[in-house]
Parts: C-alpha cells; structure tokens; sequence
C-alpha cells in the first residue's frame, strides 16, 4: 500500500529570525508615527541611524579594519537610499496613520524590477507586471481620506516616493553585495544615513526639538532595532533566497496593520480592500510558477 505524502512545512533558523524580524518592523511604523508628536522627521531619522551606526560599530568593532575606498563608496550610495526612503517615510507619517503608511511602503517590492527595467535594462517578469497592476489598484483604494479616490494626499504622495527609495536601496545592496564585507558597509550606510539627516535640518529649516525622554527613547529603541533589522537581514540571506525573503518581507504590511489597529487606526472598508489588493500585489510580483513546480517536485523527491 503506497503511503499517502503529506506536504511538508520547514522553516530553517534563518527563515524564523526573519519572521521574527519583520514582525519587529511591522511594528516601527506605529512607533514612528508616535515620535512625531515630539520630533521633527529629519532630527529623529538622523539620530536613530546614527544610534544604529554606533551600534552596529560596537558590535563589529574588530572588523572594521580595512576598510577600502569601494566599500566607502558603496555604503554611501547606499546610506543616502536610506535617508531618502526613512526621511520621506517618517515625514509622511505624521499626516497619514501607521497602516497606511506601512502597506504603501510595502509596495518597494513591485517597484523594484521597474527600476531594474529602467537602470539595468532587464524587462520584468510578466507575474511583476500583474504584481505592479494589483498594487497599483490597491493604493488607489488606500488613498485618500475618503478611501477610493484617486487624489492623493501629500503624505501618501511622499511615503509612494520612499518606497522608490527603498526600491533602490535594494538594487544598490544586490550590486554591492559580492564586493564588500557586509559588516563593514552596513557601519558606514546607518552612519551616513543619519549624519545626512541631520546635515539637511538646517537646509529645510527643521530646528532641534525641546528636549524630551519621549524622543530620546525612541530613537533608541528604534535605532537598535534597526541594527538588528539590518544585521539580522545580511546574516540570513545568506542561506535565504531574495524572492523567499522577499515573501516573508510582505507580512510587513499586515504586522503594521494589526499594531496599528490594535493602537485605534480604523481603516474603512475600501481602505481594508486597498490593502489587500497591495499585499496581493506585493506576493504576486515575486511568484514564479515555474519555481514553484520545482520546489513541490523537490520535496517530493525528498520524501
């Protein structure tokens, strides 16, 4: 009697700390939202990158001989995607809520084989067109205090541009990625990226805020998490692939949601669809069906 085979569900050490991590991120965006209460946007991205430069710096400390000109080089490029995309994300986060700021920023993951197609001139796969469609419909619905319509808003508007931003924060890393030491750049990008920060407060005429614990702890806090966020990505997609990552990188969204409802965002209903549609859009532009037969092929070989 042939025995029946089950599907088999695994998840390696490296999957779960990305799971784990994500959840973490997820939760960022309530938080954010909350310092701005007490902080201007570029003051607080400035000294929450600079805390995880500083973090990332004591922990790696050994390593941070040798630097050369290409990986200062790199951790520019990259630490400058990453003002542009924290900068305009936490600047829109205090005119729009946490949720909907956390499920447009997901929509980098569509973005990324457009700018791909742009710069590197490789054509996107057709599952990143149906992808960039459902996203696009999804933020539609997101939009707008009235949910449906097709104004946006400025906060909207400039959270749609640091997804771009974070889009070419991940192209830039994939072409540094094989030519550096990972620990050495990430130093560099976190430092950069709030030293530009705070470069820019007096450019944009935004003043230091009054002193308050309330921003002191929370760029800390944040700042250490996004040590560990981008410590935690560079040690597991070494065994992790970037379209797996990339899947388990949409719960995202759907964490910021649920932290954010459960702190009192009420999204209508439309706002809910819009949503769902991004996520849609999100997972959709990274399935491969032929990837997948392979991978079911795999496991039941294993079995």
């Amino acid at each position: 009697m042939q025995a029946i085979s089950t599907p088999k569900f695994r998840l390696s050490r490296q999957e779960l700390a990305l799971i784990l991590i994500t959840m973490i991120w997820g939760g960022t965006f309530l938080a954010v939202h909350i310092m701005m209460r007490y902080s201007g946007p570029l003051f607080f991205v400035g000294l929450r990158f600079v805390i995880a430069g500083l973090a990332t710096l004591l922990v790696f400390r050994k390593s941070m001989t040798g630097i050369t000109r290409h990986e200062i080089i790199a951790g520019c490029a990259i630490g400058v995607a990453i003002f542009l995309g924290y900068g305009m994300q936490t600047w829109g986060l205090q005119t729009i809520t946490s949720s909907q700021s956390a499920f447009i920023s997901a929509l980098y993951v569509p973005i990324v084989p457009l700018l791909q197609w742009i710069v590197l001139r490789k054509p996107p796969h057709v599952m990143s067109w149906v992808g960039v469609t459902l996203a696009f419909i999804g933020l539609t619905l997101l939009a707008g205090p009235g949910a449906g319509s097709v104004g946006f808003s400025k906060g909207e508007i400039v959270t749609l541009l640091s997804a771009a931003a974070i889009a070419a924060e991940i192209i830039l890393i994939g072409h540094f990625a094989n030519s550096v030491d990972s620990r050495r750049v990430t130093a560099i990008q976190l430092f950069v990226a709030g030293i530009v920060s705070l470069a820019m407060m007096p450019v944009v005429g935004e003043s230091i805020p009054p002193f308050s614990w309330f921003w002191v702890m929370g760029a800390i806090a944040l700042g250490l998490a996004s040590a560990l966020i981008q410590l935690t990505m560079n040690w597991a997609q070494k065994s992790v692939s970037p379209t797996r990552a990339t899947v388990i990188y949409a719960g995202e969204p759907v964490w910021g949601g649920v932290v954010g409802r459960i702190a009192g965002d009420r999204l209508p209903a439309l706002a809910l669809l819009g949503a769902a549609f991004i996520l849609a859009g999100v997972l959709a532009s990274e399935f491969r069906p032929t990837n997948w037969r392979k991978r079911q092929q795999s496991d039941q070989t294993d079995a």
